[in-house]
């Protein structure tokens, strides 16, 4: 099989969104910004159900960035307690559902409440292998670097010099359990990553949909699913030529 040919009848098994748009959703309604994340839970909850029935295996939602701290601080909150609601009323039947959940980011800051609904999240569901549900709170992909660099660095103080390499240093990432991002989608209609997934940004194919997150569900993934089987993915390798694969490409395994 041809490496375009292999690259068209790909599904993408792991896909990472971008939840934007529950600000401007709010806005254009005259109603108050939390109501918008509100609304943005209810379009989690039908993306999450929509994913295994499109054959994705592990989804990646950016619910709180490093960033977002920087909001008024009434915002903040909000967004913290939509974590403990979506948990509270969603983890059962997650659990339920054999869907594995890990929250990716910095536990430092957060305070004594949040860390323990992450941990439980955690732990309850550790045993599911059916789906993999990672959430990116307080997460940041500077910081995710930085803090796998510090690991490394610290290993490196107790044993002496060792080799680092690109493999070394992804073990450290948050994102190590996890499949290859093969697709990224940011909604609203912005064309930009926002510190989210750098690294495993790196191959990954890029949908930018418009369409603002609170109204999103399962035809709008769909499409992107769609979109993203019509991409032809080199990896960094070259178009087959006279019927042979370059040596790039082979070793790209395209």
């Amino acid at each position: 099989m041809s490496a375009s040919t292999a690259s068209h009848d790909r599904q993408p098994l792991h896909v990472a969104i971008i939840m934007d748009g529950n600000g401007r959703w709010a806005e254009r309604r005259g109603v108050p910004r939390a109501l918008g994340h509100r609304e943005g839970v209810q379009a989690l909850r039908r993306t999450i159900k929509a994913a295994p029935e499109l054959g994705i295996q592990c989804l990646t939602i950016f619910g709180f960035s490093t960033e977002n701290w920087n909001r008024p601080a009434d915002e903040v909150s909000d967004l913290m307690g939509l974590l403990h609601k979506f948990v509270g009323a969603d983890l059962k039947r997650l659990d339920q559902e054999g869907v594995r959940i890990k929250v990716l980011g910095r536990r430092k800051g957060l305070s004594r409440d949040i860390i323990e609904t992450i941990e439980k999240a955690e732990r309850q569901t550790a045993g599911n292998d059916r789906f993999l549900l990672q959430v990116a709170f307080n997460y940041g992909a500077h910081a995710d670097l930085v803090d796998a660099a510090q690991v490394l660095i610290d290993r490196a103080a107790e044993q002496g010099r060792f080799e680092l390499t690109e493999q070394v240093l992804a073990e450290q990432l948050s994102t190590r359990d996890a499949p290859p991002v093969d697709l990224i989608i940011r909604t609203s209609g912005e064309q930009r990553l926002s510190n989210f997934l750098l690294w495993e940004a790196a191959y990954a194919e890029l949908v930018f949909q418009p369409i603002l997150w609170p109204d999103y569900g399962p035809e709008a993934l769909k499409a992107a699913v769609e979109e993203f089987s019509c991409r032809e993915r080199r990896f960094g390798g070259r178009e087959v030529v006279e019927g042979h694969v370059t040596a790039s490409a082979e070793k790209a395994g395209s």
